[in-house]
This record gives C-alpha cells, structure tokens and sequence, in this order.
C-alpha cells in the first residue's frame, strides 16, 4: 500500500529502498530501509516527518494498520543527531492513542517512525552486534552481546543490564571477508544464580514505566516497583522472564550468520570512515526475528557546538 509521500516500508522497491536509505537526515529509518535493502528481516513501517502536513500522520496510522490488522501500533521517534537525552520509544499503542502522543512529537521537530507492533514482554532472544575498527582498512573487532527469553534490546542498549553470553572475533579484516573458525570464538557466559537474579530485578524496575505507559498511571506501586511489575507480569501470563533457559547453543549456531549480516552493513555503510557501528535484532517469538537499526557511533548525538535542544 502506498502512502503518498510517506509510503509503507515493505511497499519499497530496491530504488526506493536505495534513494531512503541514502537520505541521512533520520538515521533510524534509513538503516531500516538500509538493513531492508540487504536482505534482513525488518518490521512493516511508516516514517512521518515533522514538515508533513496534518493530514500525513492520521493516513499513516490507517494505512498502517489497514496493512497489517493491528490494533496496535509502535512508536518511534527519529531527530537525527540526538541529544543525550533524546525520548526513548518503542511502546505499541492502542490506534486511538497513537495520534495524540505522535503529534506531540512531530510538533518536538521529530520524524515519528510507526511499526508494526511486538510485545517487548514475550521476547525470546535479544542481541546486540558491534563493529569496531581502530581504522578503515585497519584489522577490528565483532562482538555479540546477547539476552534469552524475558528481555529485550533496550536492556543491552541503554538499559546498563549485563549480558548473559558475550562472544567476540578479533582481528577482522571489514574491507575482506574471511569466513570465521570456531577457533576464532571467544565465548564468555555469565548465568551464575547471583547473576541471574540480579539482571532479572534490573529488567523489572526498567520495565516500570513501560507498564505505565500502557496501563495508566497508578496502575504500579511506587514503593516497590520490582515486585509491582513481576506481580503484573505473571498476572498477564508473561513468565519467560523466570523460565530457566540458556541462549548459548543458539547463538553459537548464529554467530556465523550473524558475522556475515555485520559485515554486509560495514562493507556498505555511507559512513566509510566509520569506527565503531552496531545494529541489534529480536526475536520476537513465532520464528519470526527482525532487525531494528544501525547506529554509528560517531554520528549517534550531537557535538557541544551542534547540540539539539
């Protein structure tokens, strides 16, 4: 389904695919339309820029949702170079919250991305890859972070939680594909109790006020927010989060693949200067697993003479 100016994602061919991918002024929606170009799994989305009209954000609500039968939506946001303390995204709304919310944002300055909606709750996997080089042509590092069921990207991303598997390649060449060993796997894991425990009271209180936001205000207990969150979890029936599972096996039958996702979004970033780059993926259960974005670190937020504010 087209959408005028503001066409779905998966309605893209390769040329639109190629000229919104080259555009660089919402970095999040041209690697979407980046990662899509290469073949990678990403959700079905709009993007509505801030110079839209007003008739823009309501069509691509409905053509949207039209396209995928939801209910829901997911909003992101996208100011290009960001702040600091730019908003942080990625809650599905009911339709007739989206509008409202949406348009708060788009009158910030805002490009506001709407997706098809996942469950940030029923996550069965989450992982984070990272590419870094001292210099182009210069050997590097890929490195994987990586969550099991109950959690999701935000948690490795900014929510300062510890992995529970890390591997890591040293010595890549990104400007020549050598195909890894397994010998190249340096594999560290970190699933002791204490760990577990630990990392599980982080995702509760970070999960806090993602439940608000989808239940109300006061729908959570101030005093103890953990255990008000586990309590509406397990009420919800969404108990991944304390299932006993070990990502280690799957993510070492992925890594290779997911090596050479990574280097595909190196060999072709627009960034040819890049130092350190990452992109991140969920699955989101059901066998289906998308990737979100690609972030270059060097271009992520805005130097003190170029803030945004």
């Amino acid at each position: 389904m087209r959408l005028g100016r503001h066409p779905l994602l998966h309605s893209l061919d390769r040329d639109q695919l190629a000229a919104a991918a080259a555009d660089q002024r919402w970095p999040k929606w041209s690697t979407m339309c980046q990662l899509r170009l290469l073949g990678n799994p990403v959700l079905n989305g709009v993007c509505v820029t801030p110079d839209a009209d007003a008739t823009a954000l309501p069509a691509a609500v409905e053509a949207l949702a039209a396209a995928t039968g939801a209910t829901k939506l997911m909003v992101r946001s996208d100011g290009g170079v960001e702040t600091r303390a730019y908003y942080r995204g990625g809650d599905s709304l009911p339709i007739d919250q989206i509008e409202p919310h949406a348009a708060d944002l788009l009158a910030a300055g805002r490009a506001v991305i709407l997706l098809e909606p996942t469950n940030r709750f029923t996550n069965q996997l989450s992982a984070l890859l990272r590419m870094d080089r001292p210099a182009p042509g210069k050997p590097g590092t890929f490195a994987v972070e990586v969550l099991g069921a109950g959690y999701d990207v935000g948690d490795l991303t900014r929510g300062g939680i510890r992995p529970q598997l890390s591997v890591s390649i040293a010595g890549v060449t990104w400007h020549h594909y050598d195909e890894p060993w397994w010998a190249d796997l340096h594999v560290t894991r970190d699933l002791s109790p204490k760990a577990e425990h630990a990392r599980r009271q982080a995702r509760l209180a970070r999960l806090a006020p993602h439940i608000r936001t989808i239940t109300g205000p006061g729908s959570l207990s101030d005093s103890d927010e953990a255990s008000a969150a586990a309590e509406w979890l397990r009420t919800q029936g969404h108990v991944d989060l304390w299932r006993d599972s070990d990502p280690t096996q799957r993510v070492i039958r992925s890594v290779r693949e997911w090596f050479e996702v990574a280097f595909l979004i190196a060999l072709h970033h627009p960034n040819r200067n890049w130092r350190c780059l990452a992109t991140s993926l969920s699955d989101l259960g059901a066998r289906r697993t998308v990737y979100w974005d690609v972030v270059d670190a060097a271009r992520k937020y805005a130097t003190p003479d170029r803030r945004i504010v």
